[in-house]
């Protein structure tokens, strides 16, 4: 009691004219807590536990809410304490930096650290949108954007996120609850829950707009018009940084937002956002701490995925500037970091490139973010630039395979998505593992026919094409056409996958008769008789 009460007179002594600052309290352990992992049902949602139990995954101490007694103390000496965080073992708060000393020397604090200088809870976002235009409506203004990754055929199946519940973080969501191409959202109850971690409220259509064009892409919805890519699935919307400014801050309200998504039972997180530099240079991240292991958020994106959540985050916009590579979140390991193409398929200039210092491949996928078609909030159409509008795509694709394969892990979600996207046999730092595509991903997961694993089909062929399917894929693929005497008639080098497997081979220029045709893919070759009618 004697210390409490020394520490209390030297906070009283010290003028009270010093600004506040915020800081990250970290504790030293979570010892008397009054939570148990055997009862989770306390700390988390029934729809968290079974994410966790579908995956088997298991409750550990880090998911223990932080001792509520060593936040009490804090407040008893007069600190003004805001979100805990239970993967951290923390608290932030707002305190004049003469406190920060007496606050280190309690026992069961290990470290306060300085997260944003004043005493508004505030952030910012680095390389928010590269252009913006308004549009004039047109029938599906984003179907480019959709079919490129299949998003059609996914609709066609009956996939468009229903029962799959999806995080935003973002900077605001002005017009959402006011919109014409959100009120399906808003008449369905789809939007589960908000929460401002930036005013500590639950009004989120606020302060930006950023964030409606990011849940616009996904589930915005105009009949004829407008079809967002994921536009039944449910939403929790969370505000997380302010862009007035930058400061480390945005980092841990990305970790309270990330937790209470966990909590909630969130499957999918879909983040536009991404940090390297800050308004206090001494914040800063270098390039060779992209290792997937320093930045707060990256660690923090890593903790969410572990608990069986599918990270989705934009790549970054630095292409173009000396920095030119992918930023946190972007480089942590299982991250489905998303980088930026045009309509024809093609590296925008400003998407972000990798490696991460460790050496592994950076961006994981690419989507549209160029002149990608948003809803404004005024809900009129418009286009916006940016690997942030790339991110929401892949998101979307992410909710209708899980949809479709509700059994799988979220790990397996990752596997299946870049294994079977467009360069996922020689993927590269340009464009990860390629273009994703709903189909690619039937086709990657379809199970061959026992004792035909490579088919030629139709035969007889009564066309001047046939079709070639393998069950899998090793580039390049040698195809060989050898007419009845074995001349060789038609030799091709392809390089294929699987959206466009099995792929189309033309024999237009051959006469009707007998061909064998060879096929070679890695080390495996079969021959297979054919018939041209």
């Amino acid at each position: 009691m004697c210390h409490k009460l020394l520490i209390l007179t030297c906070f009283l002594a010290v003028s009270a004219q010093a600004q506040p600052n915020r800081y990250f309290v970290f504790f030293k352990d979570k010892a008397g807590t009054p939570f148990t992992i055997t009862q989770p049902q306390e700390f988390l949602s029934n729809n968290s536990i079974a994410r966790r139990q579908r995956q088997q995954i298991n409750i550990t101490e880090a998911d223990l809410p932080v001792n509520p007694t060593y936040v009490q103390q804090l407040k008893e000496l007069g600190i003004a304490t805001y979100f805990t965080s239970r993967w951290w073992n923390g608290v932030l708060i707002e305190t004049e930096s003469y406190n920060v000393p007496a606050i280190t020397t309690l026992p069961f604090v290990d470290e306060v650290l300085l997260v944003a200088p004043g005493q508004k809870l505030s952030s910012g976002r680095t390389g928010k949108i590269k252009r913006k235009h308004d549009t004039t409506d047109q029938p599906l203004a984003n179907s480019i954007q959709l079919a490129q990754l299949g998003i059609p055929a996914m609709h066609a199946a009956g996939k468009s996120g229903e029962g799959i519940s999806i995080a935003i973080f973002d900077s605001g969501f002005q017009g959402v609850n006011t919109a014409a191409p959100f009120s399906l959202l808003n008449t369905d109850s789809r939007i589960k829950h908000t929460f401002n971690f930036v005013g500590n409220n639950t009004n989120v259509f606020t302060a930006d707009d950023h964030g409606t064009e990011v849940l616009s892409v996904m589930a915005a919805y105009t009949a004829g018009t407008y079809t967002g890519a994921a536009y039944k699935a449910n939403y929790f919307l969370y505000l997380t940084e302010d862009v007035s400014s930058e400061y480390r801050i945005e980092e841990f309200n990305w970790t309270f937002a990330a937790e209470k998504a966990d909590s909630a039972g969130v499957q999918i997180i879909n983040s536009s956002l991404g940090y390297n530099t800050f308004d206090a240079p001494t914040m800063n991240y270098s390039k060779n701490q992209l290792n997937g292991n320093t930045a707060y958020i990256t660690k923090a994106a890593r903790m969410a995925i572990e608990r069986g959540i599918i990270v989705v985050c934009s790549a970054g916009n630095e292409g173009n500037s000396s920095w030119k590579l992918v930023t946190p979140p972007a480089d942590a390991t299982g991250i489905l970091a998303v980088g930026s193409i045009t309509a024809g398929g093609v590296r925008s200039s400003f998407s972000s490139l990798g490696p991460t210092e460790d050496g592994r491949i950076k961006p994981d996928l690419v989507a549209m973010g160029s002149g990608t078609v948003v809803i404004r909030a005024n809900g009129n159409i418009g286009t916006t630039s940016g690997t942030s509008l790339a991110s929401p795509l892949v998101a979307s694709l992410a909710a209708g395979v899980w949809q479709t394969y509700p059994d799988f892990t979220a790990q397996k979600i990752y596997e299946v998505l870049t294994q079977s996207a467009s360069q996922a046999t020689s993927p590269d730092n340009f464009l990860g593992y390629g273009i994703p595509n709903y189909e690619a991903v039937v086709n990657y997961l379809r199970e061959p026919e026992p004792e035909k694993n490579w088919l030629v089909f139709p035969n007889p062929v009564v066309s001047n094409t046939f079709n070639i399917q393998l069950d899998e894929i090793i580039n390049p693929v040698q195809v060989t056409l050898f007419d009845s005497k074995g001349a060789r008639v038609s030799e091709s080098t392809l390089h294929i996958n699987w959206q466009n497997n099995p792929f189309e081979y033309d024999i237009t220029a051959l006469l009707s008769g007998l061909y064998f045709v060879r096929v070679v893919s890695g080390s495996r070759e079969a021959t297979f008789r054919i018939m041209k009618q």
